[in-house]
């Protein structure tokens, strides 16, 4: 069956104010500066997706945002990388969600109001929606409590109606790790978290033992590990693949979303699992060379461009 999309997006949507060569971070009482300031789109969802479609993918979005300026600023930026936002939900009522991000040398903070995006659930998501589909991604599960309890229904829905399913958890703000991934997992063909994230997911001090832990219930698992590159777990087998470093980072903003996007394309396009983990590393590694999550993503001959010049990468 010919579908109109070739990967369906659903997840959080929310600007991203990020503050950048700040002094210090905040104290209680006292007034710091940052040099520089930048307005982008945010969130895991949108920057996966935004990559994803410049990479040449055909990209919906399923989402909410409010009827404010940062709502029509997320659904024009979606638009301007092609994605589709036909699917988009917008409540004039609500608030679309802002992450303010303070970059400071290597690390960051972050502070994410969420708005809109709390009031999503599986509830707005039809079968109609996801048959328009090849693929399902979802991202960001502890900003969105309208899929608490019930995300492994939504992947369900997915299989049954043909789809491939990927899912990237994400950070848990109120490190509770309140996830069943022995209910959810089954239904998730590829498993994308980063390392932090699964060792609390499975409340393990080590990653061979948080494989260990789970490998009963997931079938692909792809560990992000940032500079240290990335883990494969499949057919009880690990392996493991350097990053391509970049010795200078303007910011690592969106680096993981990123190598979700290079890893799904490859996926999709039927590529061998280490292939797509090679591609993934590299596509991460190139959202560190511009600011923002999604500005380094024009389209697929710049972005091989940059990946042979920077981290000579052949393909």
């Amino acid at each position: 069956m010919n579908k109109k999309f070739d990967v369906i997006v659903v997840g959080e949507l929310n600007v991203d104010l990020i503050l950048n060569q700040i002094h210090s971070f905040p104290e209680i009482g006292k007034e710091k500066f940052a040099d520089n300031m930048t307005l982008t789109l945010g969130s895991s969802a949108a920057i996966f997706a935004s990559n994803l479609s410049s990479l040449g993918m055909r990209v919906a979005f399923i989402g909410a945002i409010g009827g404010d300026i940062f709502g029509r600023f997320c659904k024009e930026e979606l638009e301007k990388k092609g994605v589709d936002c036909s699917m988009i939900l917008k409540r004039d009522e609500l608030e679309t969600g802002a992450t303010v991000i303070l970059n400071f040398g290597d690390d960051r903070a972050n502070i994410t109001y969420q708005g809109a995006m709390k009031q999503l659930s599986i509830y707005d998501i039809s079968e109609e929606m996801l048959h328009r589909g090849r693929h399902l991604h979802f991202s960001s599960y502890f900003f969105q409590p309208g899929f608490k309890g019930q995300l492994d229904c939504l992947f369900k829905k997915a299989k049954e109606a043909g789809l491939t399913t990927s899912f990237d958890m994400q950070w848990d703000p109120s490190e509770q790790w309140d996830l069943d991934f022995r209910q959810v997992l089954p239904f998730v063909d590829v498993f994308i978290p980063n390392e932090a994230e699964l060792l609390n997911l499975t409340k393990q001090s080590t990653l061979e033992k948080a494989l260990e832990i789970i490998k009963d219930t997931a079938n692909i698992i792809v560990v992000k590990r940032g500079k240290w590159g990335s883990v494969l777990f499949y057919n009880n087998e690990i392996i493991s693949c350097d990053a391509f470093l970049n010795n200078e980072v303007v910011d690592a903003i969106g680096a993981g979303d990123s190598f979700n996007a290079g890893f799904i394309f490859s996926y999709l396009k039927k590529q061998t699992l280490i292939h797509c983990q090679k591609f993934a590393n590299l596509t991460g590694a190139v959202s560190t060379t511009k600011p923002g999550g999604t500005t380094a993503f024009t389209n697929y001959p710049e972005i091989i461009k940059t990946a042979k010049e920077k981290f000579g990468y052949e393909e």
